[in-house]
């Protein structure tokens, strides 16, 4: 069986790590698959919105600790060179996730630990169940975290904390995750699906080239100077303004009715 799952409904790609007999660990053949996935996605205007989750009630372990143990030897042959390229190039599927120019949603049915957490705070969102926990993890292994973690914890929680949740390992349940702003929406288990569904749908609806242009915004402002920002909104406003979807959103305005958003 694959190791990703996917399936398109309603303008939202559903992205499923699919390895629950591992509390879906990352593999070779996943991330490859989820980075070819995501390269594709990002270019096919069918889809609106990505949703990122995982199979067996947990979203990711991170990475698969027993497999390092088992092929440690073939790995240590390799040089470091060639095992951080490697690395970098599966490392990839935090960047689509965070860049990209549409939504992305991580809906989180249990544990997010080490690069399962990166991959996580790389999307814009994220839906937990109640049940969920969240932990950096790297630390516990002696390992110092990959999948661009620490800068997305950094921007999400300020150094102080970050550096704190990556020394410490600590195991954060969703009331402390919902408190430090990692997550967007706790909700029941059993209702996890069905609210980012809703979420999801309700974004796919929207006006696509306008999320695209807020997303580029949005992450500018993360590393940029306020002039950086200003000058890059003075140019994204302008060319929303000129779309079909705001002009259909002026109409529908006047018309006192749903505007019909078409993405460009």
């Amino acid at each position: 069986m694959s190791e990703l799952l996917e399936r398109i409904e309603s303008g939202v790609a559903w992205l499923t790590l699919n390895r629950p007999e591992r509390r879906n660990a990352m593999s070779r053949p996943m991330l490859a698959a989820l980075v070819s996935a995501l390269t594709r996605l990002a270019a096919d205007d069918d889809v609106r919105v990505v949703v990122l989750t995982g199979a067996g009630g947990a979203f990711c372990a991170g990475g698969d600790v027993k497999r390092m143990a088992e092929t440690a030897e073939a790995e240590a042959a390799k040089s470091s060179e060639r095992r951080a390229t490697e690395l970098r190039q599966v490392m990839e599927a935090s960047r689509w996730l965070h860049e990209m120019g549409k939504p992305t949603i991580a809906a989180l049915p249990g544990p997010a630990a080490g690069a399962g957490l990166s991959l996580a705070l790389a999307c814009d969102m994220r839906i937990a169940a109640r049940t969920a926990v969240m932990t950096t993890a790297f630390a516990k292994v002696a390992l110092s975290g990959d999948f661009g973690g620490s800068w997305f914890l950094t921007q999400l929680v300020g150094p102080a904390k970050a550096r704190e949740l990556y020394f410490t390992a600590e195991l954060l349940d969703m009331t402390a995750a919902e408190k430090l702003g990692l997550v967007n929406r706790v909700v029941d288990a059993e209702a996890l699906e069905a609210e980012t569904r809703m979420i999801a749908e309700t974004l796919a609806r929207g006006p696509a080239l306008t999320y695209a242009a807020i997303k580029r915004n949005m992450n500018l402002a993360q590393a940029g100077t306020l002039s950086e920002v200003m000058d890059l909104e003075a140019i994204q406003h302008t060319r929303c303004s000129e779309s079909a979807d705001h002009r259909e959103a002026a109409q529908a305005f006047v018309e006192k009715r749903a505007p019909r958003f078409i993405g460009r």
